[in-house]
């Protein structure tokens, strides 16, 4: 705000002057026309910053700040600035309103509805319920379309697409919302799914140093296999034919070994503990306990000894 209070404001006589600088020289034209060309809309610019602020003071609690609106109405006196003909005779500043406005109704509509209508049929919007509220106040009723028609001036063809766009105009935003009730970042509704997120790669070396230790506790051959099958030693996967020449085996005995020793590898995967693979324990379930396991010799033994002793009393007989 004390920079834009440092330009003072221009005169008309010193408008027109600047207006005629900005029309007279074009931007592709030698350089020291085109440096005076943005010079010139540089100051008329900045003389006109006040402009800018005031309008957007009446357009502030509309859902955004102040000086997001002030941002936009620059980009319309940016645009006034670049189009201002002195030879129409009126002020830059009745002229830049118009832009100014225009950019900041725009944004407001664009931020605040999810389907966007043009800034004209904001307008026509306006003028239906203005239109609207004098026919009820004098009639205690509605207005019906041919009514609203002749009040506003507007084929009635033309008065049904406003009323779609007033529909359109009121309906609740859709936008997704976050736990929060706030609007979710980029981030949170694009993933990137090309890179894994940390956890996903964390996740995965643990699987991965997981498979390589139960490579090691199934059949040396169909661990080779796998190893070569899926490049896990330091080189590109190999094709079922490519790793046949290596083993000395078919392409078809290839992939039978491969699947036999994935669904070994997916089963340890699944238990409770894969580990104790690796240190060399069966895939035998161990819910047995050790004191029946220590009886069955005994029980064995009691069984082979009573089968002796009937076979001894037959003899006897």
């Amino acid at each position: 705000m004390r920079q834009i209070g440092e330009t003072p404001l221009l005169t008309p006589e010193s408008e027109k002057i600047l207006g005629w600088k900005i029309v007279n020289n074009c931007d592709d034209c030698d350089p020291q026309q085109t440096k005076l060309r943005s010079e010139s809309i540089e100051l008329m610019i900045k003389s006109n910053l006040r402009l800018v602020i005031a309008i957007s003071k009446h357009y502030s609690h509309r859902g955004l700040p102040l000086s997001d609106l002030v941002e936009e109405g620059n980009v319309g006196l940016i645009r006034a600035a670049q189009g201002f003909d002195p030879a129409q005779g009126a002020r830059f500043s009745t002229y830049a309103s118009w832009w100014i406005k225009q950019s900041i109704k725009r944004t407001l509509i664009n931020s605040q509805q999810a389907i966007h209508i043009p800034a004209y049929m904001v307008e026509l919007i306006a003028r239906w319920k203005i239109e609207t509220r004098k026919f009820e106040a004098a009639n205690s009723r509605q207005p019906s379309i041919l009514e609203l028609s002749k009040a506003m001036g507007i084929p009635v063809r033309k008065l049904n697409i406003v009323k779609k766009a007033i529909t359109a105009y009121n309906s609740p935003n859709q936008a997704p919302k976050s736990i929060g009730g706030e609007e979710p970042n980029f981030n949170d509704l694009f993933t990137d799914t090309k890179t894994s997120g940390p956890e996903e790669k964390i996740s995965s070396r643990e699987d991965f140093s997981v498979i390589v230790k139960l490579l090691d506790s199934i059949d040396h051959r169909d661990a080779h296999v796998l190893r070569l099958r899926f490049g896990l030693e330091g080189q590109e996967p190999l094709t079922l034919k490519e790793v046949g020449e290596q083993v000395g085996l078919t392409r078809e005995r290839v992939r039978q070994i491969e699947v036999d020793a994935l669904k070994k590898l997916y089963a340890r995967m699944m238990d409770d503990k894969p580990l104790r693979f690796s240190l060399g324990e069966t895939d035998e379930p161990r819910n047995t306990p050790p004191e029946k396991e220590q009886s069955r010799p005994g029980i064995s033994l009691a069984r082979k000894n009573k089968k002796a002793a009937g076979k001894s009393a037959k003899s006897d007989d």
